[in-house]
């Protein structure tokens, strides 16, 4: 399994909310990129990132700052938040961003979904929200009428490979993952998981990854110093090379 460590973005600088409350936001660093590094060194091999502005605009707005964060970094880095046109999508890739995530295009446009896994392949993943067994969209702010199994099986049926998998009341609450959610998803679907949303523990990692999981995205467990990351990557990474030898 994959430790993901995560960085939201917001004006540029390194935050996190509590549950996807816009009004509930912590500044933990004045550089991402150097948070980045940081991944880097304590052996990291993968960087999640949220556009937290982008997520409710629907546009690139920290395009500058990713730039950077790959520069300094040279992680394998996923990024969602806003993506919900191609030109966005191709802005990201051109910029050297390996997978980019639909999220509320995902939940609300099946055809411009078809159309990004058929031009991009496994460069496109989704982002999954879920709140109360339902989609969540437009940075977590609307909660659609669409179900987490629906959706599940729209993203099977189309060819994704990938999916992000959030439980949105675990996430920054530090109450621990949804083990059993990440269990049952894992066992109906064929799909590479990432599971986010409260891993707060060793024990949180250890457990997903004896579920199998593609990886795991750690957050405020990480910036609170709740998790060692260099544990949490030596935790994960012992069934990397026979069950996902791909990034």
């Amino acid at each position: 399994m994959y430790i993901f460590p995560a960085i939201d973005l917001y004006d540029g600088k390194a935050v996190r909310l509590y549950k996807g409350d816009y009004d509930k936001m912590t500044v933990y660093s004045e550089d991402p990129a150097a948070v980045a590094e940081d991944f880097r060194r304590s052996g990291a091999s993968h960087l999640h990132l949220v556009d937290l502005e982008g997520a409710k605009s629907g546009k690139a707005c920290n395009l500058d700052t990713v730039r950077r964060i790959l520069t300094v970094s040279g992680l394998f880095t996923e990024i969602g938040g806003g993506i919900r046109n191609e030109e966005t999508v191709y802005d990201y890739l051109s910029n050297g961003i390996h997978r980019v995530i639909l999220g509320t295009a995902a939940a609300e446009n099946r055809e411009f979904l078809a159309d990004m896994v058929k031009k991009y392949g496994e460069r496109i993943a989704v982002g999954v929200d879920i709140r109360d067994g339902f989609v969540a969209v437009k940075g977590w702010t609307e909660t659609s009428s669409l179900t987490c199994d629906e959706l599940f099986s729209r993203i099977s049926a189309l060819g994704v490979s990938t999916v992000i998998c959030t439980d949105i009341t675990r996430d920054g609450a530090m109450k621990g993952t949804n083990r059993g959610l990440y269990a049952e998803l894992s066992r109906r679907y064929d799909l590479s998981i990432i599971a986010s949303g409260g891993v707060s523990t060793t024990e949180d990692v250890a457990a997903l990854a004896g579920l199998g999981l593609y990886g795991a995205i750690i957050g405020k467990a990480y910036y609170t110093g709740a998790i060692n990351l260099r544990e949490a990557v030596r935790i994960a990474e012992h069934d990397n090379e026979t069950n996902h030898p791909l990034p």
